[in-house]
């Protein structure tokens, strides 16, 4: 004969507690991927790191596209981005994530390549994403990108920003005039790739320049400290994703290199010098999702001290 099963009252709140946990679960991981990834945000902030008497320069801080060619959102909101009409514009790498993209990040960028400009790339702009366990990214805080990827067309995108005026910073030291005014820069290639070779280009900046910049895809302590004992004053780098997901008032748990979590993205002060962080614009294809970091590109209104 049949008998009911009696059930443990706690054993109703767990598997209660437990479905509650993949609704919520599920729900955000909808949001993450389906909307959150693709409102892209502009923050602006202002950096006193100009001598006194000195009139603002705006500066656009772009880092981390990972564009893939069927994005015309995003490329759309970028080209949008000229008419901020900033005075320099700044990309720290990671422009494409597929052979067919360099196309698409030239158009991306178009109406930015009008203006002055430098460069650097990161690791995307080398290889080709590749399909890995997402964990690894949690567990790996400062775990090397693999050299046998997929190569992709990294030369095309070098050639059509050189030719557009903007400077290649490549493991390399440059200058460029704005506004009338004497930019010194120093940049490396892709640390998170171990291609930085900051030793080629050390020396003091040049301090009769009306500001000194160094300009890195993956923000290492080792490159960051080298720049700022060199006496580079602002700092620009990405490749963090401002941490991707994050604990809503917490923060990024990781930031895939040896940065401290508190500047995975934004603005903070390193040493004697100003470090800005962007979040990027974009992700890996195949972790298409954002939580709690809303993908960016960054103003730097970059002024006097009060």
């Amino acid at each position: 004969m049949w008998q009911p099963v009696t059930v443990h009252p706690l054993l109703k709140v767990t598997a209660t507690a437990l479905a509650g946990t993949a609704v919520a679960g599920a729900a955000c991981l909808a949001y993450a991927a389906g909307y959150e990834v693709r409102a892209y945000r502009l923050r602006r902030f202002d950096i006193p790191v100009l001598a006194p008497g000195s009139r603002p320069l705006r500066l656009l801080h772009l880092s981390d596209l990972h564009l893939m060619p069927d994005q015309n959102d995003k490329v759309e909101w970028v080209r949008g981005l000229a008419a901020l009409e900033p005075d320099l514009v700044v990309s720290t790498g990671d422009n494409i994530s597929h052979p067919e993209s360099v196309p698409v990040a030239i158009h991306a960028y178009e109406p930015l390549l009008a203006l002055p400009g430098v460069f650097v790339f990161g690791s995307n702009d080398y290889f080709a994403p590749v399909r890995r366990n997402p964990l690894r990214y949690l567990t790996q805080k400062d775990a090397p990108r693999s050299h046998t990827a997929p190569r992709l067309p990294t030369e095309d995108l070098r050639r059509a920003f050189v030719a557009a005026g903007w400077l290649d910073l490549t493991n390399a030291r440059g200058e460029i005039r704005v506004d009338d005014r004497r930019l010194a820069f120093v940049g490396v290639d892709d640390p998170h790739l171990g291609w930085d070779r900051y030793e080629d280009v050390a020396g003091p900046a040049d301090r009769s320049a009306d500001l000194t910049i160094g300009v890195t895809h993956a923000p290492y302590r080792r490159v960051l400290d080298a720049m700022v004992a060199d006496g580079y004053r602002l700092l620009l780098a990405g490749h963090t994703h401002g941490g991707q997901v994050c604990v809503p008032g917490w923060g990024a748990l990781v930031t895939n290199c040896d940065l401290d979590t508190r500047r995975a993205k934004g603005v903070s002060r390193w040493g004697p010098s100003w470090l800005h962080v962007s979040a990027g614009l974009g992700t890996s294809p195949f972790t298409p999702f954002r939580f709690a970091c809303y993908p960016e590109a960054s103003l730097l209104t970059l002024r006097a001290p009060d």
